[in-house]
């Protein structure tokens, strides 16, 4: 017995008429005619009184009609809530502090204009947590910096992940072309928390260096480290992507290209996870986006 034998007989039952259930179905009537008597075969019963016009169901038929009929109606209806469902997403995305706020924000903002009905959700977390809950499957997407190598994850690059040395206007630091470290440690530092991904890079080079340094100022946003460093409280590294127009009026940026690693920032996804349409929608959006060229990145 078949969904299709029995949505063919739950048309023919309600409208009683072979040729119209055909219509109403978009087959040929003899389908129609095909998968009724197939159940009629497989269950030894006749459904329809066939010489009476328009047809009418036997107490076999009005039995089954009883039962299918429910049944097809909600196998139906499950497809269409599953496609609606299946539309509005949501689309769940994993992301560091640091790019949340610049180069997503951009992304998202493009995204929901484009797809209005999706709902989009974020969770801030650092670059290791982000890993951990795209292997979990608990997101569809981790957007991080850095090349991701576990082979159960698959790596897209979407943008350049260049770092700064920002500095108070006329801070010492900023006098002379960067060429060593040990023109950044002798200073204090406002960093971002413990095992965020550009301070463990930065203090892995002083230690491999042996260079002391200390952080005076630890916090979870660049927009607050920019704000800090401009009131002189330390210096900071960041990301090239947390600048704004406007910080150069306040701070001394200097490239780090030379002394620390650019990397290529993207799209973190499980291997052979089912994407949903709507994700696989943002991940086409945001790279065209980041295409096109970010101002932030």
């Amino acid at each position: 017995m078949e969904l299709r034998q029995l949505r063919s007989f739950a048309a023919a039952a309600r409208l009683r008429s072979i040729s119209r259930a055909a219509e109403e179905l978009d087959v040929g009537q003899p389908t129609v005619t095909t998968h009724i008597k197939k159940l009629e075969e497989e269950l030894g019963v006749i459904l329809f009184d066939r010489v009476k016009r328009p047809i009418q169901l036997t107490l076999a038929g009005s039995t089954l009609a009883e039962l299918a009929t429910p049944l097809v109606e909600g196998i139906d209806s499950l497809a269409v809530n599953a496609s609606r469902k299946e539309e509005r997403g949501p689309v769940t995305i994993a992301s560091t502090a640091d790019i949340i706020p610049h180069v997503l924000l951009e992304g998202v903002k493009i995204f929901q204009a484009t797809f209005p009905r999706v709902v989009v959700r974020i969770r801030s977390r650092r670059r290791d947590e982000v890993i951990q809950l795209v292997e979990a499957g608990e997101v569809d997407m981790g957007i991080v910096p850095g090349p991701e190598r576990n082979p159960a994850l698959e790596f897209q690059s979407i943008f350049g992940y260049e770092r700064v040395l920002i500095a108070p206007k006329g801070h010492p630091v900023a006098l002379n072309p960067l060429v060593s470290l040990d023109q950044i440690a002798e200073w204090p530092l406002v960093l971002m928390g413990p095992r965020t991904h550009t301070r463990t890079i930065l203090e892995e080079e002083f230690r491999r260096k042996g260079l002391p340094w200390e952080v005076v100022v630890e916090l979870d946003s660049m927009d607050v480290i920019k704000r800090y460093v401009a009131e002189g409280m330390g210096i900071s590294v960041g990301p090239r992507l947390s600048l704004e127009p406007g910080d150069e009026d306040e701070l001394e940026i200097l490239s780090l290209a030379a002394l620390l690693p650019m990397e290529q920032a993207g799209i973190v996804t499980l291997q052979g996870k089912s994407m949903s349409v709507p994700a696989q929608n943002f991940i086409a959006l945001f790279k065209e986006t980041m295409d096109r060229g970010n101002p932030n990145a």
